[in-house]
C-alpha cells in the first residue's frame, strides 16, 4: 500500500462513487468545512488532510449502511490511503458502529462534530429564514434540549466529543456554525436573507 496523501480532489472522486444521495454530499461537504475550520482554530499545519477526512467520511454510509466504518477500512485500502486517514475516518464511529477510539485531535473533532452537523442543519430547516447565516448557538441549544427534535442526532457522542476536546458544549456548537457558514451557499442553507 502506498502511502501518498490523498488530495480533495480525489476524495471528492471517491466519495461521488459510492455515494449519490444529495443530502449524504451535502452532509460530506457541511463537516469537511467545519474540519477546515477547527483545523485553523487549533493551528494545524496540514489543513487539508483534515478537510479531505472530514469529506470522507462517510464514504460507505450510503451502500455499505450496516457496515459503516468498517467497509471503509477496505474501500481505502484498496485505493492505497494512508493507515492515519483511515483510521481516523473509522474512529468517528466509536461506540457506535467501531471500537476505535478517537485519540488524535483531528479524530476527536471529527467525532464531536459529526452528529452535530446534522442537528444545525435540522435547526436552520425549522427557522423562518431558513438561514444558517444568521444562527446562533443559543438558538441550536434549545432545540438540542428538545430530545424529540431532530431525535436520531446522537447528543451523548456531541456531549462526549466535547469532554475529549476539553471545550465547552456551547464554544464547539457556535464554531461548528462558523465552519459550515463558510460553505451556505453549497450547502443550501443560504436561506433567504
Amino acid at each position: 500500500m502506498n502511502s501518498k496523501k490523498p488530495t480533495r480532489e480525489e476524495a471528492w472522486d471517491l466519495l461521488r462513487k459510492y455515494n449519490t444521495d444529495e443530502a449524504l454530499l451535502k452532509h460530506a461537504l457541511a463537516v469537511e468545512a467545519v474540519m477546515d475550520h477547527f483545523a485553523d482554530i487549533f493551528g494545524e499545519n496540514d489543513p487539508e488532510k483534515w478537510r479531505v477526512v472530514g469529506l470522507i467520511h462517510d464514504l460507505d454510509y450510503e451502500q455499505y449502511p450496516d457496515e459503516h466504518c468498517q467497509k471503509t477500512r477496505e474501500l481505502l485500502e484498496r485505493e492505497g490511503w494512508p493507515e492515519e486517514y483511515i483510521r481516523a475516518v473509522q474512529s468517528h464511529g466509536w461506540k457506535i458502529c467501531t471500537d476505535i477510539e478517537p485519540l488524535e485531535k483531528m479524530e476527536k473533532v471529527l467525532y464531536t462534530i459529526d452528529e452535530l452537523t446534522g442537528l444545525i442543519v435540522a435547526t436552520v430547516l425549522m427557522r423562518p429564514s431558513k438561514s444558517i447565516m444568521d444562527l446562533t448557538a443559543k438558538s441550536v441549544k434549545k432545540k438540542w434540549k428538545q430530545k424529540g427534535f431532530a431525535a436520531g442526532v446522537k447528543r451523548d457522542v456531541v456531549e462526549e466529543g466535547a469532554n475529549l476536546l476539553g471545550m465547552e458544549l456551547h464554544d464547539i456548537i457556535e464554531e461548528t456554525i462558523k465552519g459550515m457558514q463558510k460553505v451556505a451557499g453549497e450547502l443550501g442553507l443560504k436561506g433567504n436573507l
